[in-house]
């Protein structure tokens, strides 16, 4: 390969990473490997079942809402192939997901999931790898709802959940814009500490 083809144009890359939220430059910092693992897990999962289908997974691509608000999900699902532009994504994805860090969480939690609400992303998962949860909200007449909290348990707590409690359980979920694309918590968090 040529040194010609591995050039990278300085208007092609940015060196530093950052999100406009209302107006303010928020840098983000490097991911850690739990966070790398999931993303990437997420990644492959969701690509290989679109392959051949109209919607397309994205991991980290800038998408812009409006020109004070430009965030950079950990994952993104978009259907509607105009929105995809050569840098950035234009407008609401349909799907998003964030994974938690200690320095994200709360940002995550209100300030984004609000934008990601006003914009109308139709599902948005934030995904916790300390505690091994995912909360899974659905948009509902322009409002998010939460559908659900799902748990990933090791051998240990699910043993000491009753019977009752194990059949009310979660094992996997699933993106709401393809019934038959089920994610299971336990490879999700598979590698985990």
């Amino acid at each position: 390969m040529s040194s010609a083809a591995l050039a990278v144009r300085e208007e092609d890359y940015d060196e530093e990473t950052y999100e406009l939220i209302n107006g303010e430059t928020v840098m983000l910092a490097a991911a850690a490997i739990p966070h790398l693992r999931i993303q990437g897990y997420l990644a492959r999962k969701i690509g290989n079942y679109l392959v051949g289908k109209k919607c397309e997974v994205f991991a980290e691509a800038k998408v812009v809402f409006d020109d004070k608000n430009w965030l950079q999900p950990d994952i993104l699902v978009v259907c509607d192939q105009n929105k995809v532009k050569r840098s950035h994504i234009q407008g609401a994805p349909d799907f998003v997901a964030e994974i938690l860090s200690p320095s994200t969480q709360y940002r995550d939690f209100t300030v984004k999931k609000d934008i990601y609400e006003k914009y109308g992303v139709r599902e948005y998962w934030l995904i916790d790898p300390m505690a091994k949860n995912v909360f899974v909200h659905l948009l509902e007449n322009g409002k998010y709802r939460l559908k659900g909290i799902y748990h990933n348990y090791d051998d240990e707590d699910w043993a000491e959940l009753t019977e009752k409690q194990r059949a009310a359980q979660k094992l996997s979920l699933k993106l709401s814009l393809y019934d038959d694309l089920e994610i299971s918590l336990k490879e999700l968090f598979q590698r985990q500490r």
